[in-house]
Order: C-alpha cells, then structure tokens, then sequence
C-alpha cells in the first residue's frame, strides 16, 4: 500500500513538473484537455488583441459558448516567435505597426494551412480614409433596391492655409465634415470636426480627409459583417444642418467619436421614414462586392441615408474588426463563423505538452 501510493505521489509531482515547465499557451491547452475538452471538436484560435480590445471582445459570455462548441481562444505571446506557438487554426489579431505586419506575413507564408484574420496588406487598405471608400465609389451600386455611394470628398495633405482654395475647386459645398487621414487606433484618428465656413478651413490640421455634411435625420446605421453574416443596429449620429444654422454658424465644430459616443437608437421613438433599415438585398450585395475587394470578412460599414429620400445611401467609414461585443448575438454569430471556416476540412492537430 505505501508503494502505491509513493508512486502515486511520485506521478504526480512529476505531472505538476510538466505542467510548470510548459509555456502559457501549454498550460491552456492542457487545461482544457484535462477538464475533458471534447479533442475531436477543438478549433485552436490564437488571438492578439490589445488588452482593451480583448477584454470588449472576449467577454465571458463568448468564450462560454465557444467552449460549447469546441473553440479554444489561446492568447498570442508577443515575446515569443509566432511560429514557435500554437499549433493554431485560425489566428484572430488587430494590432498596428510594420513590425506585426511582417512577422504575420512570414507566419502566413510558413503557415499556409493556417487562417488569418485578416490579410495584413488589406487591413492596412481600410486604415487609409481616401482608399476605403474608393472602393465603394467604384463600385458605383444601383439596383432596383437603391444607390450607395459615398459623400463628395477631398484629400488634404498640404499646409492648411491652402485648403480655402482647394475646397473652392473641388467645388465642395459647405458645411464640410474633416477627419483625419489615416486610421491608426488612437484616439486622435477617430477625430471628427464639422467646418462651417471658408476661414474655418484654414484652421484645420492636415493631413486629413473633407467630406460634404450630408443631412441624414441624425441617424446611421452600423452595418457589422462576420463572413457572410450581416447584421444591422442604428445609431444616432450628427444632427441635420439647415440654412439657417449654416448662414449664422461660423468656425469649427470637433464631436466626440460618433460610433462610440452614440447611444443604440434601436427602439427609439423615431420618424419611420429615417429610421426605416436599408434594404436587405441591397447590403447583401454591397457587403459581398466589399468581401471580394477589400480582401476583409470582419469589418463594418457607416451607412447614412440622405434626409428625404429612401433609396440614397452613403458608406461614410469603413472600420476593421470593429467593436463586435456591441452587435446583438454576436457570441453565436462569431462562433459559427469560426466553425464555417474549418468546416468539412478540419483535421485535428497534435498539441504538443511536452
């Protein structure tokens, strides 16, 4: 009896020696092993989030469903090669930097059979203002279902005190709504300011992107997109400018970022003719052509409709990866997303804990 249970001891110090000496992704892993994680369903996806996107995204919620389903979500080690990881079935990331774009190019090139989300190279497209939506204007969508376009706009990247004379040949019409350039995740990026006059102008700070004010019942819809899934919330956004606000206005206006700042508008006491939904057909079609150009499957689209009609639409911004833990149900369908992407080739992979 004493034998037994010295080598039952014995198994079990040197269990917890293994469990000591494996890195943290190990360690998950094998906890999860342990706690009968069903190995024929596990779909590995390795994450690298920054800790306040993580914590909006990875809510507990989620990972409970995921578990059910047989989704482990291993958080990506920066001081470690990625490649010495995983072995990771998709991996889900959104940080900056040219640094983090190559090591997952490489990884993409060594790792072929894993998926990324998304492309680096297509990512950085939709950090830039003038090339998003340029390829919304290409796309030049009309159908029986309505027109989508995007506002007139302006790309300023010179010394203010030349925008007056820039926006004169353009021919824009004033008020002029002036947002930064690039999208890099700061604060600073995410900046909107609303120009009510030709002197206004010289007071903003280039480089930046001047789209014309469109009145749109202070109301846009956030269009989230998870692979083939759409799904749509409204929001309320800037309010309308008449004339006579813009003859007795003057200067710039700067508004918090709207899509974080604004209250859901779902349910709100509002005129049906503005907060009626695009038509279905019409976003399916619009998100599908976008899939295929922006090289994207996890974006959202800022959709305004212009006051007074019903079929004129304008995709205002284009964000990546947007915040998912705001769209209803998103648990279930970001789950079944993840599921689609492996499903009918998925062969599972030895997990190494040695």
């Amino acid at each position: 009896m004493f034998l037994m249970r010295l080598k039952g001891e014995i198994s079990l110090r040197n269990e917890e020696e293994k469990e000591n000496d494996r890195n943290p992704q190990q360690q998950q892993l094998y906890a999860i092993s342990a706690a009968g994680f069903p190995p024929q369903q596990k779909l590995v996806v390795g994450y690298a989030l920054t800790s306040k996107k993580a914590k909006s995204f990875l809510q507990p919620k989620l990972e409970g469903l995921a578990r059910k389903k047989g989704i482990l979500f291993v958080a990506i080690d920066h001081n470690r090669p990625l490649s010495d990881q995983g072995p990771f079935d998709i991996v889900l990331h959104k940080l900056s930097g040219k640094e983090w774009r190559q090591i997952l190019e490489d990884y993409r090139l060594k790792h072929p059979e894993v998926t990324v989300l998304d492309p680096p190279d297509a990512i950085q497209h939709v950090h830039n203002r003038q090339s998003m939506l340029q390829d919304v204007a290409d796309l030049n969508l009309s159908d029986c279902y309505g027109k989508v376009g995007v506002p007139r706009q302006l790309v300023i990247t010179k010394d203010p005190s030349s925008i007056p004379d820039a926006v004169t040949k353009a021919g824009l019409t004033l008020p002029l709504v002036a947002k930064p350039l690039v999208v890099d995740g700061s604060a600073k990026s995410h900046e909107l300011s609303l120009a009510y006059d030709q002197f206004a102008l010289s007071k903003l700070d280039p480089p930046l992107v001047l789209q014309e004010f469109v009145n749109h019942g202070g109301l846009l819809f956030k269009v989230y997109i998870v692979g083939e899934a759409i799904k749509v919330v409204r929001r309320f956004s800037l309010p309308d400018v008449n004339k006579h606000e813009l003859l007795n206005n003057g200067g710039v206006y700067q508004f918090p970022r709207v899509s974080c700042a604004a209250a859901c508008a779902d349910g709100a006491d509002l005129d049906p003719s503005v907060a009626e939904l695009p038509p279905r057909p019409l976003l399916e079609r619009l998100a599908k052509e976008l899939r295929r150009k922006l090289g994207l499957r996890l974006f959202n689209l800022d959709i305004i409709r212009e006051l007074g009609t019903r079929d004129r639409f304008y995709v205002i911004d284009i964000n990546y990866f947007p915040g998912y833990g705001k769209m209803p149900e998103y648990e279930h369908i970001f789950t079944d997303f993840l599921l689609s992407l492996v499903q009918g080739n998925y062969k599972r992979r030895p997990v190494n804990n040695s």
